[in-house]
């Protein structure tokens, strides 16, 4: 049967004949889907796959013949262009682990709703499109990975994403005070985006107005939104630096796709030197998007057992993604820290140097976010912000001795203490 070329071929893999009737009848009524083939088992997923190029197969996890996940990872090296969404009725982190080392996009946790498979499918088949048209513009010969330029030979800006596989490792904090640092550093414009989206932390630890302008100003807009409509949602800080917030609801996150946050990131690199993006532990299409379009992801993470243990599998993720080690960078954060892991431990454990570590100074930073003042404006001599100073002339390329000497503080570091509710 001939299907329209422009519609996203889908291909059905699940042991159970009614639950591969059940989704093909589902997903019928979506006019821009097109269901390919069906496949009862792993073995005739891979056979299926590289006869009929689906543009998204779903894959049941728990099969008799082959399993998804082996079979997952035969597609992934042979069709990589064949995006897989698994499917299980475990929703436990370790097949969530297996299923994105193996190389799936997305995972649902059975039993779905309609909107949760059909938005799945689209935002899969939508980040498989923006990277295949990444890859087909070819980077001028003998310029170096990552590396970016605007028309006209204008050097665009740098993309610094964080990201940490385990919450409470200050992955938020440093991001605030990398993006104050690089601005006071090298004096050039720099924008903060909370990429946090269902609960960004940002515009409070910045004492910024609840009622501002946020991300979620752009839905319904982002395919047209141009250098000036995206400058309009950004929110001047008395530090110097640009902050895109993240939207005010879980709910209005909801309704922002990893292709939304890759057109914001790569219009910002018009106008911006750096772009220091926030992120969330998880590992879903738009966090996976932020990282993609990132030139550095670093990766914070402290001096203990349960955060080596997360940063270990983070990084065969980031193998399976195709990231080196010059784009993931670890950073070890409360490297001080009494009682903890020495990095030299950690650094054998993963058989990867740490290039980046950072002091424990809760009093300091307790201050600094009491008072809504980043703590390289607050406390700009204290140990930990030296070490913020110092990353970021790492990640700029600028002087160290002129990285420790910031502009003149704003006037919000006077401020007192604040009460905030988010």
């Amino acid at each position: 049967m001939a299907v329209a070329t422009d519609k996203i071929r889908i291909l059905i893999v699940d042991d159970i004949a009614d639950t591969r009737d059940n989704l093909a009848k589902l997903l019928g009524f979506e006019p821009d889907f097109a269901i390919v083939g069906a496949a009862a088992g792993g073995q005739e997923a891979v056979t299926l796959t590289k006869e009929l190029r689906p543009n998204v197969i779903l894959m049941d996890i728990n099969m008799p013949d082959m399993d998804g996940i082996t079979a997952t990872e035969i597609i992934s090296n042979t069709v990589p262009d064949a995006p897989i969404i698994m499917m299980s009725v475990q929703g436990e982190q370790d097949y969530l682990r297996r299923s994105m080392l193996a190389g799936a996009r997305e995972f649902l946790v059975k039993p779905f709703s309609a909107d949760e498979l059909v938005n799945a499918i689209r935002h899969v088949h939508e980040l498989e499109k923006v990277k295949r048209a990444r890859y087909a513009q070819a980077a001028p010969a003998g310029a170096p990975p990552g590396s970016a330029a605007a028309p006209g030979g204008t050097e665009k800006g740098k993309v610094i994403t964080l990201f940490s596989p385990k919450g409470g490792v200050g992955r938020t904090t440093i991001a605030t005070n990398l993006a104050v640092a690089l601005h006071h550093s090298t004096q050039k414009p720099v924008v903060l985006v909370d990429g946090s989206l269902p609960f960004g932390d940002i515009g409070v630890i910045l004492n910024m107005n609840p009622k501002a302008k946020t991300v979620a100003d752009l839905v319904g807009s982002f395919e047209s939104a141009d250098a000036e409509v995206i400058d309009s949602v950004l929110v001047s800080h008395s530090s110097g630096i640009k902050v895109l917030l993240a939207p005010p609801t879980p709910e209005s996150a909801e309704l922002i796709s990893g292709a939304n946050m890759k057109h914001v990131l790569d219009t910002l690199r018009e106008r911006y030197a750096f772009i220091v993006v926030d992120t969330w532990p998880s590992f879903q299409e738009v966090v996976l998007t932020m990282m993609d379009a990132a030139d550095v992801v670093l990766t914070p993470m402290t001096l203990e057992i349960t955060s080596l243990k997360n940063v270990r599998v983070f990084l065969e993720i980031t193998e399976k993604l195709g990231y080196g080690e010059d784009k993931v960078q670890l950073i070890a954060n409360r490297n001080d820290s009494s009682g903890g892991i020495k990095a030299s431990d950690i650094e054998a454990s993963l058989g990867r140097k740490i290039p980046h570590t950072i002091v424990s100074d809760g009093r300091t930073l307790v201050l600094a976010v009491n008072r809504g003042v980043p703590f390289v404006i607050s406390h700009k001599d204290s140990p930990v912000s030296k070490d913020l100073f110092a990353l970021a002339a790492k990640l700029s390329g600028a002087p160290a001795e002129e990285a420790a000497a910031p502009a003149k503080p704003a006037a919000q570091a006077r401020g007192g203490l604040r009460l905030f509710a988010r």
